[in-house]
């Protein structure tokens, strides 16, 4: 009898050392490395509307969902999530043949604290 098995989680994570405020007095080379990946990740105005897409989704996402919605041929569209997976910002989960993304709620709050101003409370 065969038992069925929870969907494979694939994600690159980002280091919680990723995106200091840019108001602060110094940054790390490395800081500012993961800083320029994640804005990168999102510098492609497709790549902000698949965020946009999965923020606002209830539930992860089929790629054959968001082709659907972002008018963009399937292997474009993987490419794009290819990019934002390997950022940080989103999650991807393998069912079956289809690839289901998620957006990464902690990715989003740390490029957020980016944002800071000086002197900002924790």
């Amino acid at each position: 009898m065969k038992t069925a098995t929870k969907p494979k989680l694939i994600q690159e994570l980002v280091p919680a050392a990723c995106c200091a405020p840019l108001a602060k007095p110094s940054i790390t080379d490395d800081e500012a490395g993961m800083t320029a990946k994640l804005f990168k990740a999102l510098s492609d105005p497709h790549r902000v509307r698949i965020v946009n897409l999965l923020a606002n989704a209830p539930e992860p996402l089929c790629v054959c969902d968001i082709t659907e919605v972002v008018d963009l041929k399937q292997p474009t569209v993987s490419f794009h999530l290819k990019k934002l997976v390997a950022s940080g910002l989103i999650h991807r989960e393998q069912r079956g043949v289809w690839g289901y993304y998620s957006l990464s709620r902690n990715a989003l709050r740390r490029l957020a604290r980016t944002f800071e101003p000086k002197g900002a409370s924790k």
